[in-house]
């Protein structure tokens, strides 16, 4: 390879000298380059000394990854003579892959954390060919004293941007490193030449789940004669007969459960309530897995149309509940009709939803007098303890027992309960509360089989109206009426994605009320989490960072920078984690 001294001499001075003077002509280094130092400097990188933090493991089941990585492979065993590692980053610049033949570089690489899990973006490692083609959406090429930390010196490297074929949005970077002595100009055209390999293997892996999504489509469609919808990447296909049957506002409900169904790959069946009043069975027709996850998937979808009566009172008539959406009415409907008839029911649903409660609820509003009893196999000392207990609360002509968290009963349990059950068949009536997500053979085939009804229980998330309902009736229960949310509090509330549900939203407001006990309580009352609209859930390291930065936040009149000085960290980080943790400022 072409040795280019004068490359090297040249930026080593000119990064002296802008260390040293903070400034430096542009005609010294090339403009992408001191446009980098600049950044860096900005960023309160370290000029001296790799100071990279493990941000998490790489998620290597991706199209991204499945695409490179016979790139990767050829390229890697192509250069093997000549000391060239091949990088394969995601788009925040974390290193999901590393292939480095020749084992002295591969020290080199280990020692500044060019490995996996470990992030190459500028604000961690300043200029560099990975990092600065990601903030310039360019290809760059970083040789030698290019670089503005002095640790990665020794090397030289290319990176090209890698974008997602349809959006154009980048999705990562291929980068080839070598020792910056033995640079060549070759490195950058090969890396550039690498990246548009990619992105063909990403489009035609992408057409290809595209078309077998269609044809498994279609073939659902010409066999099924109800409803038939596929969902894959950004590709949803509704059959006519939902399109006429559901109308908006039904279709984005049935749209969400789907989604939610498709990201659990266990769950192959579920019941909805639609914000109409019907219900609909929607379940797994076929899974298309290409290559990649098998997150493209066909469903039948069966509509339930009924004659729906009114909820007494027009609103919370059932004395504990709250909730005026038509889905959580619904089931409260479904409910109570079960109980009227002594039919035995599952109540399915997310944790934290309030299956137990609604069950004991509508059951003590139709019958005043009759406690129910709930059981949980947590409360008793053993499995044995809980079986005699469910057999003492059935031991009469009549009763009503709900049995919560079915699906999370040990194994040792079911045979004998069911055998209880068996024979108290006919009598009474019970109720068992279950995950939407069940994944229990032995539950469905022992215990399941005696129920002859199953009513989904609506998350909050898809009935996020009912807080103003919900809300009021749990700061009665906690303060005994002594206080209210402001309605910007309200509408803050609104926009949180809820994955714990009620629980959830009970827990919040109990946390809130130690700030205030009565009154009108603002928004600044509420609790850090409230703050962070974030659709993932945050691991307990990122629940305390973010619970940092909205106090800084907070305590620096929500200047952004200050918030940043006050935490020890650079600017561009706290921008990026208030968009990460979806932090409202």
């Amino acid at each position: 390879m072409v040795k280019d001294d004068d490359i090297v001499l040249d930026a080593s001075r000119a990064r002296e000298q802008f260390l040293t003077a903070g400034a430096l002509n542009e005609d010294a280094v090339r403009p992408n380059v001191l446009s980098s130092w600049r950044r860096s400097r900005e960023l309160h990188v370290h000029p001296d000394r790799v100071e990279l933090p493990y941000l998490r493991d790489p998620d290597t089941d991706t199209p991204l990854a499945h695409a490179a990585a016979p790139i990767l492979r050829r390229i890697a065993d192509d250069l093997s003579e000549q000391a060239v590692s091949v990088v394969l980053t995601s788009a925040d610049g974390l290193i999901l892959d590393r292939i480095a033949p020749n084992s002295t570089i591969e020290r080199m690489l280990d020692d500044v954390r060019l490995a996996r899990g470990y992030s190459y973006a500028e604000e961690f490692a300043g200029t560099n060919g990975i990092g600065t083609a990601l903030e310039t959406g360019r290809p760059a090429f970083i040789q030698g004293s290019e670089h503005y930390v002095g640790t990665l010196g020794r090397l030289a490297c290319a990176g090209s941007p890698i974008r997602e074929p349809i959006t154009r949005r980048i999705v990562g970077v291929i980068d080839l490193t070598c020792w910056a002595d033995k640079a060549d100009p070759l490195l950058f055209v090969l890396a550039k030449s690498a990246g548009s390999q990619i992105e063909d293997r990403m489009n035609a892996a992408k057409n290809e789940t595209e078309t077998a999504l269609l044809d498994a489509y279609l073939k659902q469609s010409r066999r099924y004669p109800a409803g038939v919808l596929a969902i894959g990447g950004d590709v949803v296909l509704m059959n006519p007969y939902l399109r006429q049957t559901l109308d908006a506002a039904d279709q984005t409900v049935l749209l969400d459960h789907a989604a939610d169904m498709t990201r659990a790959s266990l769950t192959s069946t579920a019941v909805a309530s639609l914000p109409s009043g019907v219900s609909v069975k929607i379940s797994v027709a076929d899974r298309i897995a290409i290559g990649v996850r098998n997150d493209s998937v066909v469903f039948h979808v069966s509509v339930h149309v009924t004659a729906s009566t009114p909820v007494r009172g027009g609103g919370h008539s059932v004395p504990g509940l709250a909730g005026r959406s038509s889905s959580f009415r619904r089931s409260c409907q479904q409910v109570e009709r079960c109980y009227r008839d002594r039919e035995w029911v599952v109540l399915e649903g997310e944790r934290g939803s309030g299956r137990t409660r609604l069950g004991q609820s509508v059951a003590q509003f139709v019958s005043p007098e009759r406690s129910v009893a709930i059981l949980r196999e947590d409360d008793f000392g053993s499995a044995d303890d809980f079986v005699t207990a469910f057999e003492l609360e059935t031991d009469s002509a009549d009763f009503a027992v709900i049995v919560a968290n079915v699906d999370e009963l040990a194994d040792e349990v079911l045979e004998p309960l069911a055998a209880v059950m068996q024979a108290r068949a006919g009598r009474g009536w019970i109720a068992a509360t279950t995950s939407s997500e069940r994944n229990s053979p032995l539950v469905d085939a022992l215990v399941l089989p005696f129920f002859t009804h199953t009513v989904t229980i609506p998350a909050l998330r898809h009935r996020i109206e009912d807080l103003e309902q919900l809300v009021p009736m749990l700061l009665a229960d906690l303060t005994h009426g002594q206080a209210r949310l402001d309605s910007a509090a309200m509408r803050q509330l609104g926009r949180l994605p809820w994955p714990g549900n009620v629980a959830q939203l009970r827990n919040v407001l109990a946390q809130t009320v130690t700030r205030q006990r009565s009154g009108v309580i603002g928004i600044d009352q509420l609790p850090n989490e409230c703050r962070s609209v974030s659709r993932r859930k945050l691991t307990r390291l990122e629940a305390i960072e973010r619970d940092a930065i909205v106090r800084s936040l907070s305590e620096n009149d929500r200047n952004k920078a200050e918030a940043a000085k006050a935490l020890g960290m650079s600017r561009a980080t706290i921008y990026r984690k208030i968009k990460d943790f979806g932090i409202d400022v």
